[in-house]
């Protein structure tokens, strides 16, 4: 179990948005948004920006959604900054959710061996998690962030206010990864989850949550920058959760459909309850003098996570009730890139509020996890 502190590295910030001009003296800026960043957030840096002497900065816009997080995505940004000239000390600024972030990291990190970036996360699953730890990257032929790399960004700045223009269904993707990190590392803050429900997300201290849930995570990255061993417990639900949520893309690639079955938290929150119970009834199989969560933790586990993605567990069984769907969502387990020596190895809860890495799981154990989600 980590020494909880809620210390933050000193590149993570919430401070007010006007002091981020600060970092932007003498370089050429560049912002790159969705149509939906664009609309509703852009606005209020624009107007954070237009009280310094910076000039207008360059805006690059892609499409929105997991399904755009490409090659050819990357291609255009690159495209943007080589045709404005922008140089090895220009900056690029990522306003956006992971999609944006991962990406944007991405391509800054690469763009004539690499330039400044400051995260600008807009939804509550990238302000507390997919802007803080340094992992960037793009999906391909389906695999998630399969072409990737690790640098921490320049900045990472957090403004809460940027939550109030989210549906439900996105805060509650990003609550998942809030209750990722108290399994794996915080049994105290798991027992404070109980009071926050879907019902009442509009009514919380987001900073302090967002704060803590940050604290968590930055702990272990720390510890582990490039995930050599610790930071692996992060995965935790994400073998099983990105087994679905890559199925799911795909699947809608076929039917054109662009707007995802799952959102990225939904799908993780479904990789939670599997895994939990994988912990509990499956994993003394291979590791018989390991200590794993009970059957009662996972109970608990399953009928909280339950309570806040109703709908989404109700749409997953709807959906698996052919055996061959389950197959397939098993297949893409076999390509998760934690995988090692043609084993599945996944994150298991040892008791609530400590996890372990690299447990091997087989085909059929996976199967069973996924029919009792």
């Amino acid at each position: 179990m980590l020494n909880v502190s809620t210390s933050l590295p000193s590149y993570i910030t919430f401070e007010s948005l006007e002091k981020i001009a600060s970092l932007l003296q003498n370089k050429q800026v560049a912002v790159l948004v969705d149509e939906n960043t664009k609309r509703d957030c852009y606005p209020i840096l624009d107007k954070a920006l237009e009280k310094s002497a910076i000039p207008k900065p360059l805006l690059i816009e892609i499409p929105s959604g997991e399904i755009h997080k490409t090659l050819e995505t990357c291609t255009h940004i690159w495209y943007e900054l080589t045709q404005n000239h922008f140089d090895r000390k220009a900056i690029l600024l990522h306003l956006g959710g992971g999609v944006i972030g991962d990406m944007g990291g991405f391509c800054a990190s690469t763009y004539k061996r690499g330039i400044d970036f400051i995260q600008i996360p807009t939804t509550l699953l990238s302000q507390v998690d997919a802007s803080v730890g340094g992992k960037l990257g793009i999906d391909f032929n389906g695999f998630k962030n399969h072409i990737g790399l690790f640098q921490t960004p320049s900045k990472v700045w957090i403004h809460t206010p940027f939550l109030k223009t989210l549906p439900q269904n996105e805060m509650r993707s990003g609550f998942a990864e809030v209750i990722k990190h108290t399994l794996i590392a915080d049994k105290k803050a798991w027992k404070n989850l109980s009071e926050i429900n879907k019902d009442n997300f509009g009514t919380q201290d987001w900073t302090t949550i967002i704060a803590h849930s940050v604290a968590l995570k930055t702990q272990v990255t720390e510890a582990d920058p490039t995930e050599k061993g610790l930071r692996k417990i992060l995965n935790f639900g994400h073998t099983i959760g990105h087994a679905i949520e890559s199925y799911c893309i795909e699947e809608n690639k076929k039917k054109s459909n662009k707007k995802p079955v799952f959102l990225h938290g939904e799908a993780i929150a479904l990789g939670m309850i599997a895994e939990s119970y994988f912990s509990a009834y499956l994993s003394k199989e291979f590791y018989p003098n390991q200590n794993f969560i009970s059957k009662t933790d996972f109970e608990e586990i399953r009928f909280y996570i339950s309570s806040v993605f109703e709908d989404t567990i109700s749409n997953f069984r709807k959906a698996i009730q052919q055996e061959s769907i389950l197959q397939e969502i098993t297949k893409w387990a076999k390509q998760d890139k934690k995988n090692a020596q043609n084993t599945i190895l996944t994150c298991a809860l040892e008791e609530i509020g400590k996890a372990t890495f690299d447990i091997a799981v087989s085909e059929s154990q996976i199967l069973e996890c996924l029919r009792n989600i």
